[in-house]
């Protein structure tokens, strides 16, 4: 077979081709922004592209022939692009109005929203808050250019050190990298963490509220993209993260760059010691809590999401009600899984273990009564291999017994809908804050669960990092259809985040997402957890106390084995 070669001229244009088939072509350097508007598909908004494969920001220009997928503000990526921007212009419009003041966008909210605080100041009145929201809304009517600027590091340094924002001075000073990207609107530069929006205009969907102590900036969430959830208070949540903040201010660890400084001088080995501390005091003060109502509570159940330490918390709070005096019976709910063949489906025709129907409730309540009553009980034993309940062990409850339960279930009401209220205590366990990097870059809490688990997954079940990631997305849906919604009917609320674990977690995970192939459909999340791990100083495990929950997933844990004596 022969081909023909002809001589031709350099072409002046490049094609995007879109995932549908439709190519569209422009001159060199036109702005992936501009193809996705020409493409017109706009019932959710377009943040992003993946160009090739790789994240682009819509300013990025298309030099050369490629594919171009839009992300979109409901995917995960576009809504971390979408919250950080606004991020950006909260910001700038508190610098614009307030000159000087130091803002602190500290966690977030289930419903989408940031908490955030001021510094050195009482928190804005409501006319302060509404004028902040109102010079928003003009920035985002005025569609002001984000730009995107790479500026060498001595440069930033003098520009935070001006500006008195020492965190990002301290932060930026162990940089090894000569320059750093700023973004800039209007005359403000700041430093953020990931990809921006190309301008404002995209940014009209949020609000402001005032909340105690701050404020919080409500954004969309990825399944509703273009409208605010109803703004819910969570009073048990935010003392959770008071509390946290209290920690981090007593450490003197607030942000990344005190906790690299901290290691650096050699003072990781007392900031790892009173975190434990923290947490067998936070411990030591629910068993307390389960004993005081001990004529009436025989029940504790404990939920939380994946990789949130659960198993270590319930058996060291199962160590402290016996010190306690309370004798702990472990029961485990997979037991009362119903037969394989009974099992509900979900959409796709599937098994799906974790709706509440593939638990035999009325047996479940029934044992549950009868044990506590003080009743004999031959408890179920669930056979995995062959998808049926076999008979068990037979037991039978002195009244210094409570039943600890710990499962995905345990804060729905209906899991114990034969049970009193005043039974129960309830537990929700989850890492529900962390350390950020700087006051206008969080760590997002989700990160932290998905870094533990890939290190606990390669070490005990043998996944790689790509088998976790390809997992996670389903374990996500299951947090948000099953514990989330069911987090404030806890009795109370348990931090399991230590603030130094990302530094001793970064030497174990960075060598197994170096591992998954650079074509993985995981490399945009890859990148994404391996650049913001290249803040963190990294920190020996030999530190860690071999009963801290951190070692349920780095290993070495004295309480793997334990289980409380019946």
């Amino acid at each position: 077979m022969t081909t023909s070669v002809w001589k031709s001229e350099p072409r002046q244009t490049v094609q995007a081709r879109f995932p549908d088939g439709r190519t569209l072509e422009a001159a060199v350097g036109t702005p992936v922004e501009t193809y996705v508007q020409a493409y017109g598909d706009d019932t959710v908004p377009v943040v992003a592209a993946l160009v090739d494969g790789e994240l682009r920001e819509l300013s990025y220009a298309l030099r050369r022939d490629a594919v171009v997928e839009p992300v979109l503000l409901s995917h995960s990526d576009g809504v971390r692009i979408y919250r950080r921007s606004l991020s950006f212009l909260l910001v700038a419009a508190i610098e614009e109005l307030f000159p000087g003041t130091k803002v602190v966008i500290d966690h977030s909210l289930p419903f989408g929203g940031y908490f955030c605080r001021l510094l050195g100041r009482d928190p804005f009145t409501q006319e302060e808050l509404e004028g902040v929201e109102a010079r928003m809304r003009e920035i985002v009517v005025e569609n002001a250019r984000i730009s995107k600027e790479r500026v060498p590091i001595e440069e930033a340094l003098a520009i935070f050190r001006q500006r008195g924002d020492a965190d990002k001075v301290q932060l930026f000073s162990r940089r090894r990298k000569d320059y750093l990207i700023l973004y800039r609107l209007h005359d403000f530069q700041d430093y953020f963490h990931g990809y921006m929006l190309p301008s404002t205009g995209y940014l009209k969907y949020f609000a402001l509220y005032a909340s105690d102590q701050g404020f919080v900036l409500q954004y969309p969430r990825r399944h509703w993209p273009t409208e605010l959830r109803p703004y819910i208070e969570y009073p048990r949540l935010h003392a959770v993260f008071s509390e946290y903040s209290d920690w981090l201010a007593r450490l003197g660890v607030e942000d990344v760059g005190c906790l690299n400084e901290a290691i650096e001088h050699r003072r990781v080995q007392e900031i790892v010691l009173v975190s434990e501390a923290f947490h067998e005091g936070r411990i030591a003060q629910i068993a307390r809590d389960v004993v005081e109502r001990r004529d009436t509570v025989r029940l504790v159940l404990i939920a939380g999401p994946s990789a949130s330490g659960k198993t270590t918390f319930s058996k060291r709070l199962s160590i402290q009600l016996l010190a306690h005096g309370l004798q702990p019976f472990p029961l485990a709910l997979d037991n009362y899984f119903v037969d394989r063949e009974d099992t509900p489906r979900d959409e796709k025709g599937e098994y799906d273990f974790e709706v509440l129907e593939a638990l035999d409730l009325t047996l479940f309540n029934q044992q549950l009564l009868a044990l506590m009553t003080g009743q004999e009980v031959t408890l179920p034993e669930f056979d995995f291999h062959a998808g049926v309940r076999r008979q068990g062990a037979t037991v039978q409850l002195d009244p210094d017994h409570v039943i600890v339960l710990e499962g995905i279930h345990g804060l729905n009401p209906n899991l114990v809908r034969a049970i009193p209220r005043e039974r129960t205590y309830r537990i929700f366990v989850s890492a529900l804050t962390q350390l950020n990097i700087d006051r206008h870059n969080r760590v997002p809490t989700t990160d932290t669960r998905l870094i533990r688990r890939i290190v606990r997954d390669a070490r005990s079940r043998g996944y790689s990092a790509e088998q976790t990631l390809e997992r996670w997305e389903s374990v996500r849906r299951g947090e948000k259809r099953h514990i989330f919604p069911y987090q404030e009917h806890a009795d109370v609320m348990f931090n399991s985040a230590l603030v130094y674990e990302l530094s001793v977690l970064k030497p174990l995970v960075e060598p197994l997402l170096l591992q998954v192939d650079h074509n993985s459909p995981r490399r945009v999340e890859i990148k994404r957890l391996l650049a913001f791990l290249e803040w963190f100083t990294p920190c020996t495990s030999d530190l860690v106390p071999d009963n801290s929950l951190l070692r349920e997933f780095i290993g070495g844990s004295i309480l793997r084995d334990y289980t409380p004596s019946r």
